[in-house]
C-alpha cells in the first residue's frame, strides 16, 4: 500500500528552514508532539511550499511561501488557513488546520500547519505500483468532477466566508486583470497570447452567479482513497475566493489534456487524463452541470481563458528566469510552455468547441 500513497522526499536545496525553531513553536499549540522532528518536502510545484513534519508517528503539514516573495494573495498563509477552518467543521474532505504563525522570523515566512491526510495523489507521471486502467481512472476521475461539483454546492455564507471575495464582476476582473499581469510579466514577443486576449476582451460573458471557487482544481491538488473511488481531501486552497464557478470550471477543464489532443497539448498534461477510460472534456462538463444544475453551453470561453492564465503563469515563471531570481532549468523552459498553451487555446477558439481538437 505504501508504494501508492503520496511520499514526500528531502528537502531541496535552498528550500529548508530550521525543524527545531518549528517545532519549538509548534510545541505549546499542538499537543502529543513528542520526539525530535524530522522535515522532508512534497511535490515540485511553483507556488506554495508544502513540507511533512513527523513527531514520532505523528505526522504535520507545513505550508509555507517560498522565501523571497512578496506576500500577495496567491501566498497569504493567513487567508488560506482560514479558508480552511471555515470550511473543516462542515466539509469532511477539508484538511484539519492546526495552527497558523504570521511571525516570519520562526522559520522565515509566515505558514501554518495542518494534519497529513494520507491517499493517492495523481500527478502527469503515474507510479508503476498504481493500476489505471480504464474502469479505475473511470471513477476517479467522476470523483473529481464530483467534488468539484460539491464545491460549488457548497454554502460560503452559512460557513463563515461571505466576504471572502467579490463575486460582483469577477469575471471581468479575471479576464482584464491576467492581461495586466501578463503585461508585466511579458519578456519575448508571443503574438498568440496577445491575439487569444484579444479574443477573450471581445466574448466575455455576463456573471452565471457566484459560489466558493477552488481556481486549482486538478488531480495534483486532491487526495484519493487507495482505490482511486474516491477524493478524501482537496488541498491547495491558496487561490480560492468568491466567484462565478462557471470559471472554476473551466480552470479544471484547461489541466484535462485528451488523449486524441494534438501534439501541442501533451506537453502540458497535468494528470493521467489522457487515459482510456477517464471522462472527456465535454462528459466533465457535462456532469458538473447535472450536478450543480448550471448551464455550461457556453463552456468554450471558461475553457480558453483557463488556458490564457496557464499561459500567464507559465510567463511569470520564466520572467523569474530571466531576472535571474531562480537557477532552476525548469523555469528555463516555461517559455515554450507559454506558446504552447496560448496555441492550445486558439485550436479550441478556431474550430469552436472544447473536444476532437485534434480532427
Amino acid at each position: 500500500m505504501a508504494d501508492v500513497l503520496d511520499q514526500p522526499t528531502p528537502v531541496r536545496a535552498g528550500q529548508g528552514f530550521d525543524a527545531a525553531a518549528l517545532a519549538a513553536w509548534l510545541r505549546p499549540r499542538v499537543p502529543g508532539l513528542e520526539g525530535e522532528p524530522d522535515l522532508l518536502q512534497f511535490g515540485r510545484g511553483f507556488s506554495n511550499l508544502t513540507y511533512l513534519v513527523r513527531f514520532g508517528a505523528r505526522e504535520l503539514v507545513v505550508r509555507r511561501a517560498p522565501p523571497g516573495v512578496a506576500i500577495r494573495s496567491a501566498h497569504d498563509m493567513g487567508r488560506e488557513f482560514r479558508i480552511l477552518s471555515a470550511l473543516a467543521p462542515s466539509w469532511p474532505k477539508t484538511p484539519r488546520p492546526l495552527a497558523y504563525c504570521d511571525d516570519a522570523s520562526v522559520i522565515g515566512t509566515p505558514f501554518y500547519v495542518m494534519e497529513r491526510v494520507s491517499g493517492v495523489i495523481l500527478r502527469a507521471r503515474v507510479p508503476d505500483a498504481i493500476a489505471l486502467d480504464p474502469p479505475t481512472i473511470r471513477r476517479a476521475s467522476e470523483a473529481l468532477c464530483d467534488t468539484l461539483a460539491e464545491i460549488h454546492n457548497l454554502d460560503w455564507r452559512a460557513v463563515g466566508l461571505g466576504d471572502l471575495g467579490k463575486p460582483e464582476g469577477y469575471v471581468e476582473r479575471q479576464v482584464r486583470g491576467w492581461a495586466d499581469r501578463y503585461a508585466r510579466a511579458r519578456t519575448d514577443d508571443v503574438p498568440q497570447v496577445e491575439r487569444l486576449g484579444r479574443w477573450l476582451e471581445d466574448h466575455r460573458p455576463p456573471e452565471s452567479g457566484a459560489t466558493l471557487v477552488h481556481n486549482d482544481f486538478k488531480y495534483d491538488n486532491v487526495v484519493l482513497a487507495p482505490d482511486l473511488a474516491r477524493v478524501v481531501a482537496v488541498l491547495d486552497w491558496e487561490m480560492a475566493t468568491i466567484g462565478d464557478p462557471l470559471m472554476d470550471l473551466g480552470t479544471a477543464l484547461g489541466y484535462w489534456i485528451e488523449a486524441d489532443d494534438p501534439p501541442v497539448f501533451q506537453v502540458t498534461v497535468f494528470g493521467p487524463t489522457n487515459r482510456p477510460g477517464t471522462l472527456t472534456r465535454v462528459e466533465l462538463a457535462e456532469r458538473w452541470s447535472r450536478a450543480t444544475g448550471r448551464d455550461a453551453s457556453n463552456v468554450l470561453f471558461y475553457y480558453a481563458f483557463a488556458l490564457f492564465k496557464l499561459a500567464v503563469v507559465a510567463q511569470q515563471l520564466y520572467k523569474r528566469w530571466v531576472d535571474g531570481l531562480t537557477r532552476e532549468d525548469r523555469y528555463a523552459m516555461m517559455l515554450e510552455g507559454v506558446r504552447a498553451v496560448a496555441t492550445s487555446a486558439l485550436v479550441a477558439v478556431e474550430k469552436g468547441r472544447i473536444d476532437r481538437l485534434g480532427a
